[in-house]
């Protein structure tokens, strides 16, 4: 047997945990955005809610901190780009960004409406391009590190029926996500997408709703059942995370298989 002082140094995983950092999650009322909050606060993190819903988020915001969670709230529009941008400048800086804030109106391309298309468009690409921004500002003005997460889906790496809307915002929040992440990779800010299959949300539901659709959506995704929130907190934090410290441009898919064929 080897003497201990001739055997080689035993690696260590990096830590998962993320006291000390402040996390900002958007759409955090609800949903994936609350499932985010939940997570990054279990890890150590101090998370600032934020979403237009102010009872939904004092009720999130206190279920995270009688859990023994460090959490506050802020009521925000982030499509407004201006206050946003205020925001993020007094509150922060952010160490960790969860950009969970979307919508969906599904229809046929040949039905879509230039309301529905904007409103998709605004909110699940414009608001988070500049709300992205603003928190790679503050890090970098502040000198730094940082990871921001950016909530894409399975629908940014292929096409479904009646999600051309949706497949354009979340194609292009990948193609976003890679420019930033080489901008700002020399500052030591991480950007990276996550990428969910169908989550158990209200935003789902409209589709889960449909027999049909639901079993088309069964169909696709190969474990056989749908997502829930939790299946999404282990790879939120592992983003956040120095565990995931050489990752970044790239996408993390939850989908069940759906995109493996």
């Amino acid at each position: 047997m080897m003497a201990p002082s001739a055997l080689p140094a035993l690696p260590r995983t990096p830590s998962f945990r993320l006291d000390g950092k402040r996390a900002l999650v958007t759409g955090a009322s609800s949903g994936i955005g609350f499932g985010a909050a939940a997570a990054l606060a279990e890890a150590g993190a101090h998370v600032t809610l934020v979403a237009r819903r102010q009872r939904e988020l004092e009720v999130a915001t206190a279920s995270i901190v009688a859990g023994d969670g460090q959490a506050a709230w802020a009521v925000l529009d982030v499509t407004d780009i201006a206050a946003t941008a205020d925001f993020v400048a007094s509150a922060g800086p952010f160490d960790v960004l969860v950009n969970s804030a979307g919508m969906a109106r599904h229809a046929p391309a040949l039905g879509t409406s230039p309301d529905d298309y904007d409103a998709a468009m605004n909110l699940n690409l414009r608001a988070a391009y500049f709300l992205t921004r603003e928190v790679a500002r503050g890090l970098i003005e502040a000198g730094r590190p940082g990871s921001l997460i950016n909530v894409s889906s399975q629908m940014g790496h292929i096409g479904g029926p009646d999600r051309t809307v949706y497949c354009a915002n979340k194609h292009a929040l990948e193609g976003m996500t890679k420019a930033m992440a080489l901008e700002w990779a020399s500052h030591g800010i991480r950007v990276n997408t996550l990428c969910p299959t169908f989550i158990r949300t209200p935003l789902a539901e409209q589709s889960l709703a449909i027999p049909e659709r639901r079993a088309w959506i069964l169909s696709k995704i190969k474990l056989g059942r749908l997502g829930e929130i939790t299946d999404l907190m282990g790879p939120i934090v592992f983003l956040a995370s120095e565990a995931s410290a050489l990752m970044t441009g790239t996408h993390l898919i939850v989908d069940g298989g759906w995109t493996a064929e």
